[in-house]
């Protein structure tokens, strides 16, 4: 690790609570132990107050400067992010239609030296990211627009019912709502082999309350998700105050672009990079 790795780290992160400079301390280990036993558990792990508590005003005031960069579009979407099919099955729950209204700043539009972009740059903290979910190593993802986003939901508008595309999302609450914004999850209703649509269809219709888990979140705390099974939203945001998250994105392996369709969905436009990657290698074959 680099002198300037840990001056930033130093800087952004309670490295007292969250000693990720630390390699070999038992704190450490102990840290990303908890981290993985809630993963296997629940599919979610929140480190509480992970940016030191004196930045969080910083973070906010950052974030909330950057919104209006947002792309936003409101669409009529599904949970699995496809077009509704004529050949789906009438109880299918790819028929049952959500607007989607909360909308993207994109990593061009972040600058390098905002407190999210130095956290999501630093290797040490994308280390510490790989042993909590397991993995041998991450890697920044190539997409220039996707790889660090801010996640927009204004008043009146909600982040609804999805699956992620990645197995696994780390993001970190900026700025919460004045009311609503809730971060609702369904952990493992789905797996690599079965889709589970009647589970999926009860929550989507109301009717699946035993299966909602709600996770209230602070500026400031990182948030580790696995949400390529566990369907999950944003509830609707009321009141007067928008609520803010960054989105940072990793892969697993090196040079990931996202898809043209589903880039220019999020943020209206593509670039370079996106037409030479035309062709997505995926891992499994659930839909999204």
């Amino acid at each position: 690790m680099s002198t300037a790795e840990a001056a930033t780290l130093q800087r952004v992160v309670d490295t007292g609570r969250y000693p990720l400079t630390e390699p070999d301390s038992p704190a450490r280990r102990r840290l990303v132990e908890q981290a993985r036993r809630e993963l296997a558990e629940s599919g979610c792990t929140v480190l509480r107050d992970f940016v030191r508590a004196e930045l969080h005003e910083e973070l906010r005031a950052e974030c909330a400067g950057l919104a209006p960069r947002a792309h936003f579009d409101v669409e009529t979407v599904n949970v699995y992010n496809i077009a509704v099919d004529d050949d789906l099955p009438a109880d299918h729950p790819g028929r049952i239609p959500f607007r989607r209204g909360n909308a993207f700043v994109p990593r061009d539009r972040i600058p390098p030296e905002a407190l999210v972009s130095l956290l999501y740059g630093d290797a040490t903290f994308r280390t510490f990211l790989a042993e909590c979910f397991e993995l041998p190593r991450l890697h920044e993802l190539a997409d220039p627009l996707s790889a660090l986003v801010l996640n927009v939901v204004e008043p009146g508008m909600e982040h609804p019912w999805h699956f992620d595309t990645n197995e696994f999302t780390v993001s970190m609450l900026t700025q919460g709502a004045s009311d609503g914004g809730e971060f609702e999850y369904c952990p493992g209703i789905r797996t690599a082999r079965d889709e589970h649509f009647d589970d999926v269809r009860d929550v989507l219709e109301g009717n699946g309350e035993r299966l909602v888990h709600r996770l209230p979140l602070r500026p400031g705390d990182l948030q580790l998700f696995k949400g390529r099974f566990s369907l999950h939203r944003v509830s609707p945001v009321a009141g007067a105050t928008a609520r803010h998250s960054a989105i940072f994105a990793y892969s697993e392996r090196p040079g990931v672009v996202g898809s043209v369709a589903r880039t220019r969905q999020l943020f209206g436009r593509v670039l370079p990079e996106h037409l030479d990657a035309e062709r997505r290698v995926r891992g499994d074959e659930l839909l999204d």
